[in-house]
């Protein structure tokens, strides 16, 4: 079987599954702009990079982006189109469909049945946009975010099936599609995000942190920004420093803006912030975006993780570290909520309340033994919901259901 993934940025979030397949005996085929990662036996077919959305006088407003989109779909129609004259045609095509990659997939390849990845369906309520109390959609950002799903669209009505990875992602769905939509995680792999007592980070100044010594909290995100409560985060740094100077604030992530806007008069979100809180640096380390090893060891040694985000994509790092065994404690928002109950698997707090969430990580940081059970229980709702192997096998299993669909 010929299995082909499309994607714009590398694997992405087919990186596990194309691994799998290809270490099975199939062929595996990667369709993309850039590449991530490589993995053996897997082909990768680059296309031709697009430049980014543009405006032009005779355009309508708004249709800077689907314009992207509908570019990037003609360079992957193009590339399978090519691979199929030189009979290399694949059985099954598996994409992201969320950057126009799959909008042309079903004219190039009608015979071929076709998965699409939904991830993140957008709208002007009930979900990232209209979350912050000062952000209140106006009809420009309304027609806006309505034309930015019509890649996605024009994609699920040719499309056999889509795939997301959390309920509340494919509830952001229309209906018509959401009963076309299955539901399943790309899987947390268990046996490398475990917890270990005797897990160790050396910085890069010699000190060796160890769980406990001092007490560290742990925070990440791929950039520092409000999406992912980087500012309430911080807050709580300040007031938690204030009252237990000996905690060590580790707040993992990029200095670029991967959603919402960039800070008033720019730059990154952290000096910008920084500037207005009394923070001993001393007490708060920004190593920026680390290797997979060294965020699995933060995990391992962090006295309390914490995890905020709006109403958006659930991220991979808060499940990796619940299969750590950490204390998270995140945010009351409709993703998490999907994982995590309150006082059950971790602790909840509301997401703009800094005052809450410090107060619930001192409240981790004096009685850490009273948490253990919280974390004994996030790492069992990763291994029951979240596991890798389970993951993989039911992807498998929605992939031999549409290879046997007529």
């Amino acid at each position: 079987m010929h299995v082909a993934f499309v994607h714009r940025r590398g694997f992405g979030q087919f990186a596990a599954l194309a691994a799998h397949l290809a270490q099975s005996g199939n062929e595996v085929s990667l369709v993309a702009e850039t590449v991530d990662q490589r993995i053996p036996s897997v082909r990768v077919v680059r296309h031709r990079t697009e430049a980014g959305p543009r405006a032009h006088p005779l355009m309508a407003r708004h249709l800077g982006i689907p314009d992207h989109h509908v570019r990037i779909g003609h360079r992957v129609a193009e590339t399978f189109d090519a691979m199929t004259g030189q009979g290399q045609s694949p059985d099954i095509v598996i994409g992201h469909i969320g950057w126009g990659s799959m909008m042309f997939v079903k004219d190039v390849l009608p015979r071929v049945p076709a998965l699409g990845y939904c991830e993140f369906f957008y709208q002007a309520e009930g979900a990232d946009v209209g979350f912050a109390p000062d952000d209140q959609p106006d009809l420009e950002t309304r027609k806006r975010l309505r034309l930015r799903n019509m890649a996605q669209l024009i994609s699920l009505e040719a499309l056999e099936g889509g795939i997301s990875p959390t309920q509340w992602q494919r509830s952001l769905y229309p209906a018509d599609a959401r009963a076309r939509i299955a539901v399943c995680h790309e899987g947390i792999d268990t046996r490398r995000f475990r917890p270990d007592t005797a897990a160790s980070l050396t910085l890069p100044d010699g000190r060796v942190l160890k769980a406990g010594d001092p007490p560290i909290v742990t925070f990440v995100a791929r950039d520092l920004e409000p999406y992912r409560g980087f500012p309430q985060a911080l807050e709580a740094a300040s007031k938690v420093i204030r009252k237990h100077p000996d905690a060590l604030f580790v707040f993992v992530g990029g200095d670029g803006v991967s959603y919402g806007t960039p800070p008033p008069g720019g730059g990154p979100w952290k000096e910008h912030l920084l500037a207005s809180l009394d923070l001993p640096r001393d007490r708060v380390l920004f190593p920026g975006v680390v290797p997979h090893p060294v965020l699995r060891q933060l995990f391992q040694i962090s006295a309390a993780h914490v995890y905020l985000t709006y109403p958006f994509v659930l991220s991979w790092s808060v499940l990796e570290a619940m299969a750590c065994g950490a204390l998270v404690i995140a945010s009351d928002t409709a993703p998490v909520r999907e994982v995590i109950c309150s006082g059950r698997n971790g602790i909840l707090v509301p997401f703009f309340d800094a005052d809450a969430l410090a107060e619930s990580i001192l409240e981790a940081l004096k009685s850490p033994d009273s948490f253990a059970e919280l974390r004994i229980a996030a790492r069992r709702t990763i291994e029951q919901r979240f596991g890798l192997d389970e993951c993989i096998a039911s992807q498998a299993a929605l992939i031999g259901k549409m290879m046997g669909a007529d």
